[in-house]
């Protein structure tokens, strides 16, 4: 039951899914520590250590029965986390108490276990960020070819079409999930490397002999489901790595910014809104508000994302030698936060992606106002192509269209200047012949071809790659 009077962190209680959450639980974390010490004992054990078969199997039988009240006291006593769990540990199971954590440091299980935290995590960002470039992709396909107004410094711009801003926000997700198949593929285990990072505990253990150590570490990586080890460290990994990893949640939540940015603009501009629930209310003052409130939470927890990515560069760049202790309690914060945040970033863009409602006549309207003036230099372009002066035509379509400009602005007119046009006798062009010029299609260039041949070429064998992936989006109350 919830204790309301005690500060509860919004991530965990309102933004992030149930499953981010757990795998940054205090049961998950000291979970995962017994299964370190399990490993290693093993480990040791096939390597000739004095470890009994009933030592291991007692480890193994307390494995999920975590005492945390009894963790507490002793650490209240010991001022040492790691310590209080051994004792804990050890007190549930008095025969294997004294092989535990043989030739280990506090960072063994602390270490390995905030990277195996951020492997799983990782992993479970994939699924969801896999799910979103899915969406955006039928998204992008179904609207390939619907023209709409493109804006350059938010002024309206040359046409493109629906399907291929989408892919402008595909293209960074795109991106970020290379980064995150890269640091998946070589993501390193600490291993073993005692105080200083140089395995003398263990090479004592093993009465010199290296080749014993270094199987050691590879068949505690291996059960803990590595391939990879850092080859060098000191007492602990280094911190480049919290910085790298915060750096590829960073990237996500830029490109979720710039993607929720957006919509948010569009659904100012009415062509497209994010799902609106039957009962949902936009605002406790005015009943007609439809606030785009998942892409604006998006966009606000992507900024605090984004400011966590300070932390772990200090901590990297503020390292002391082998290693220093105030490092812990803000990686404790940051690196727990970061994926929280990054996972309720990615549930929102799911949820919105998955069910973006346009408003095609709305777009047309858009486009309608401003296509006019926009088609002025291929009017230009086909008067000197009949033989008249480029300048005086030039100079009349200049004052056409800042007389029509005036009057929409000024007199909240519908824009005339094609009307004006054709009663120009210096054109000598019908209205139906302006307006054949200035149809959509002629405006927005290989548009529908750049979407089709995007996505056939970089996001369907992507998409092919991972089609026995479960991309069932999450129940998650939004």
């Amino acid at each position: 039951m919830t204790d309301h009077t005690l500060y509860e962190s919004p991530l965990a209680s309102r933004y992030a899914s149930r499953e981010m959450s757990a795998l940054f639980s205090p049961y998950f974390k000291h979970l995962t520590w017994r299964k370190l010490w399990i490993a290693l004992a093993k480990s040791q054990k096939k390597l000739g250590l004095f470890i009994t078969d009933s030592q291991i199997a007692a480890l193994e039988k307390h494995l999920p029965t975590i005492d945390f009240a009894a963790a507490a006291t002793h650490e209240k006593k010991l001022r040492h986390d790691v310590m209080a769990h051994i004792h804990t540990y050890a007190d549930q199971c008095p025969e294997a108490g004294k092989i535990l954590h043989l030739g280990a440091t506090s960072c063994f299980v602390t270490d390995n276990t905030d990277l195996i935290q951020m492997r799983e995590a990782l992993h479970l960002l994939q699924k969801k960020l896999l799910l979103v470039l899915r969406q955006l992709a039928v998204f992008a396909r179904k609207n390939k070819s619907l023209a709409c107004l493109s804006y350059t410094h938010l002024q309206a711009a040359q046409p493109t079409t629906v399907g291929k801003r989408a892919c402008l926000w595909l293209q960074d997700f795109l991106w970020d999930f290379h980064d995150l198949e890269e640091k998946l593929k070589h993501f390193p285990f600490l291993g073993l490397k005692g105080a200083t990072g140089t395995q003398a505990s263990f090479l004592a253990l093993f009465n010199g002999d290296a080749a014993k150590v270094k199987k050691l570490e590879l068949l505690v990586a291996e059960e803990m489901g590595f391939v990879a080890l850092f080859p060098i460290s000191g007492q602990t990994y280094t911190r480049k790595q919290d910085m790298r990893i915060l750096s590829l949640l960073t990237g996500m939540a830029a490109s979720a910014h710039k993607c929720a940015t957006d919509l948010r603009l569009l659904a100012h501009l009415k062509e497209i809104d994010e799902p609106f629930d039957s009962h949902q209310i936009g605002s406790s003052a005015m009943p007609y508000k439809r606030n785009p409130m998942r892409s604006e939470r998006i966009c606000g927890l992507s900024r605090f994302l984004i400011s966590l990515n300070e932390n772990p560069t200090y901590t990297a760049a503020t390292q002391w030698l082998e290693r220093t202790l105030d490092d812990s309690a803000n990686r404790r914060l940051a690196i727990s936060e970061a994926f929280l945040t990054a996972d309720a970033v990615l549930n929102l863009l799911i949820n919105v992606t998955g069910d973006l409602i346009i408003y095609p006549q709305s777009i047309a309207r858009h486009l309608r106002e401003e296509l006019p003036f926009l088609a002025l230099e291929n009017i230009l372009m086909e008067m000197v192509k009949r033989g008249k002066d480029r300048q005086e035509i030039h100079e009349r379509l200049r004052i056409h269209s800042q007389e029509a400009a005036k009057k929409m602005k000024e007199e909240g007119l519908p824009c005339d200047l094609l009307e004006r046009i054709s009663r120009d006798k210096h054109f000598g062009l019908s209205l139906a012949e302006i307006e054949k010029m200035t149809h959509a299609e002629h405006f927005i260039g290989r548009a529908p071809e750049q979407v089709e041949e995007f996505l056939c070429d970089q996001i369907d064998p992507l998409l092919k790659r991972y089609e026995k992936v479960d991309l069932s989006p999450p129940k998650i109350d939004l």
